[in-house]
């Protein structure tokens, strides 16, 4: 079972099950094991068109934030956790598995700055899925914070690289396209 009390992970199952989108949620409350470490476990595995499979992590964000008293927009920064736990995942599902990044922005704004026009209501608020891939990630990241052991991409580069999730193949997750075919990295 996904954390149901966290917001952005509920409201992505959401969107999946208002579209018909077969998935399975991970239940974070078991943690596996590999070679001796525990390893961070993802968040769904979704099952999209062309037999794609994706190992998705969700990332919540707001959009846009506010941080000692200026917004803030496009905020993707996660820890080499989060790096390492989707490599180890996409290497031991093998091929036919991409691990995914979905950052997903609850809307506390509504107005010109908006990630992308699709957006999903959930519980009266808003929020917009933007994608990455865990490769295309990793090749544009940087360190952010030495103390949090995370990483970022700057913010121009990332609104270039993130896709929004309705693009990746139509304007549901089941269309024709593939994730080749929207430029979405893979």
């Amino acid at each position: 079972m996904t954390r149901r009390h966290i917001h952005y992970e509920a409201a992505f199952e959401d969107y999946l099950r208002s579209r018909g989108q077969p998935y399975v949620a991970v239940d974070e409350s078991r943690k596996a094991i590999f070679a001796g470490n525990r390893v961070k476990s993802f968040d769904f595995l979704v099952y999209g068109a062309g037999g794609q499979k994706w190992l998705v992590d969700i990332k919540g964000r707001q959009f846009p934030y506010d941080h000692d008293g200026k917004r803030r927009y496009w905020e993707n920064w996660i820890t080499r956790d989060d790096l390492d736990g989707l490599t180890q995942w996409q290497s031991t599902f093998g091929d036919g598995f991409v691990s995914m990044l979905i950052f997903a922005y609850h809307i506390t704004e509504l107005g010109s700055r908006l990630p992308t026009h699709h957006l999903h209501p959930f519980r009266d608020e808003t929020y917009a899925f933007m994608c990455v891939t865990l490769d295309e990630y990793k090749d544009a990241c940087r360190p952010r914070s030495e103390k949090w052991d995370t990483v970022t991409v700057p913010t121009k580069q990332f609104k270039t690289m993130a896709t929004p999730i309705q693009s990746l193949t139509g304007n549901t997750l089941t269309g024709n396209n593939s994730l080749r075919a929207s430029g979405a990295g893979l």
